[in-house]
């Protein structure tokens, strides 16, 4: 339930708690006469707890669902300056070489949580992170994948156009050269209920935030296609063996750790094609 809780002596009746929630769960003067804000009565269940009422109200006097303002980070003057932020977009690289230390697990910590807050379908959140976690697993999961490669190759069950994935196992027999996983030494891997209200892209936009993050922090990512093919069309019994649910869809992959190489400056695009609808 809402759990709506004011604090009196903050609220200065200013009404947006009630003004930007999306299900209109929320009225001011719930009949008390006092003018401070209310659940409405039989909307309560309407809720998707969205936070919106928490993090609009300017002096912190409004909880909801057990949560405390005071532990909410302030924005005010603690926003990216813009320039910078647009040069963090221009400036990261898809990174296929890594060094083999592993991301510290306070780090990688970090960036997970911070993922937590990236938007969700009607705030579902049914999202699953699915770690890899440091270069021997990573390599129990690159042999796997090779066997099953192979395995396909032999009896000829590769899928049309994938049958490329089997210059992998060689490449790995006979050079050592990772394609697969690049020798990166973790794995992420976003997936969520198929059932759920938008699966596919809330696993985008939660990779897409922990791309950013990482490239803030100094490390390499890669949105890894091929592991997602080898792990959703050539191999998708290693699925349940990774922990991830049945019932979730195929999500995507991204590898990530500190890279062995170092950009200089961002490369130069065209602009990308803008048409602006004009309806009569």
């Amino acid at each position: 339930m809402l759990d709506l809780r004011v604090d009196a002596d903050k609220c200065i009746r200013c009404g947006e708690c009630a003004a930007d929630c999306p299900y209109l769960c929320i009225a001011l003067d719930g009949g008390t006469g006092d003018g401070l804000p209310a659940a409405v009565p039989g909307r309560e269940i309407q809720c998707i707890d969205c936070g919106h009422c928490l993090a609009v109200c300017p002096t912190g006097a409004l909880s909801v669902m057990g949560q405390d303002p005071a532990r909410s980070r302030p924005l005010a003057g603690a926003l990216p300056d813009p320039e910078a932020l647009e040069t963090l977009v221009m400036g990261r690289r898809s990174v296929r070489r890594y060094t083999a230390e592993p991301v510290a697990p306070e780090m990688l910590e970090r960036l997970l949580r911070a993922v937590g807050h990236a938007p969700t379908g009607v705030n579902n959140r049914a999202l699953q992170l699915t770690v890899v976690d440091g270069p021997q697993q990573v390599a129990l999961l690159r042999g796997h994948c090779l066997e099953a490669i192979a395995r396909a190759a032999r009896n000829g069950s590769l899928p049309p156009r994938l049958e490329f994935f089997t210059g992998f196992v060689d490449l790995w027999e006979r050079k050592g050269v990772d394609v697969l996983l690049r020798n990166a030494p973790h794995l992420l891997i976003a997936t969520s209920p198929a059932a759920g209200p938008t699966p596919e892209v809330d696993c985008h936009i939660a990779l897409a935030t922990f791309d950013l993050l990482a490239t803030g922090l100094g490390l390499g990512t890669l949105w890894n296609g091929l592991v997602h093919l080898a792990l959703t069309v050539i191999a998708p019994e290693l699925r349940p063996a990774l922990g991830i649910p049945a019932d979730h869809g195929p999500g995507y992959c991204m590898t990530f750790g500190h890279p062995a190489v170092r950009y200089a400056r961002t490369v130069q695009r065209s602009a990308p094609r803008v048409h602006r609808a004009v309806l009569g």
